[in-house]
């Protein structure tokens, strides 16, 4: 286990900025005194949703642009109606991907945890039922979460190092919770903004257009929300996979990030943890 640093977080860095703003502020105008502290405020409304902004914790959003790297992640599996088609077009194509797994279905579904595992890909947590609600549910409601998917994917034998919050939603109680699971928090740099797959109309073409070197690229692991389309969403997918190979190098998430995605239960893993 490599030593912990803690550095203080952009949110208690302008806090404390505000807060000293205000007093100084206040000598001269009460009102005035209100403006830094209305700033910060808003600040702190704003920035959970901005999925690539680390602002009450470390956020590791994209990987180092180097060769052309990009990763690959999918979101919201497993499911049987999904999870195979993707392994057998990831296979097809001889790419690698991460998994962010919600804990709820990783429990009814077993096989198809082991069934990525078997393909070579990796697993993270993206907690247990994916309530688009979590981070203003209480710490206690917060940490049990992140900790039955963690338990769940243990039995699979694997145990995440990355934590990736649905909708990519963070707030200033996930930093603690996550250090006591020893997760760091992860999003992506590059979607399609299908909806979970309600919109996959172009969706290659969408990827194609934004990905840059060192992105790590989103989807869903899910059928399209609409009837029918099953097979276009499988042809865009074959688009994206093939044009992918052509123009980049799909490398692991790990390589890209340079940290580990999981441990799992034949080996250990030196985890670095941010605070």
């Amino acid at each position: 286990m490599l030593s912990r640093v803690c550095k203080p977080s952009p949110a208690e860095i302008s806090g404390g900025g505000a807060l000293l703003l205000a007093l100084l502020l206040s000598l001269f105008s009460p009102i005035l005194a209100l403006l830094p502290l209305s700033l910060f405020l808003l600040s702190c409304l704003v920035a959970p949703f901005l999925a690539g902004y680390g602002f009450f914790l470390p956020v590791i959003s994209r990987g180092h642009p180097v060769n052309n790297h990009v990763a690959l992640t999918f979101d919201d599996g497993p499911w049987p109606s999904s999870t195979p088609i993707l392994l057998d077009l990831l296979a097809r194509h001889q790419l690698v991907a991460t998994f962010f797994v919600v804990g709820r279905q990783a429990a009814k579904h077993p096989e198809l945890i082991a069934a990525i595992l078997a393909q070579g890909h990796t697993i993270g947590n993206h907690s247990w039922r994916h309530d688009p609600f979590l981070m203003l549910r209480t710490p206690k409601t917060l940490e049990q979460d992140i900790q039955m998917t963690q338990e769940i994917l243990k039995k699979s034998g694997v145990t995440p190092l990355l934590f990736r919050p649905p909708a990519g939603i963070t707030n200033p109680r996930l930093k603690q919770v996550l250090a006591r699971e020893n997760l760091l928090t992860i999003t992506y740099s590059c979607r399609a903004f299908d909806g979970g797959n309600r919109n996959v109309s172009n969706l290659a073409g969408k990827i194609l257009q934004r990905l840059q070197s060192g992105d790590i690229i989103m989807l869903h692991d899910l059928l399209p929300q609409q009837q029918g389309l099953s097979d276009y969403w499988q042809q865009e997918l074959d688009r994206l996979f093939a044009a992918l190979k052509d123009r980049y190098q799909v490398v692991t998430l790990e390589e890209i990030i340079q940290h580990p995605v999981m441990m799992s239960e034949s080996g250990g893993s030196c985890l670095q943890t941010l605070c």
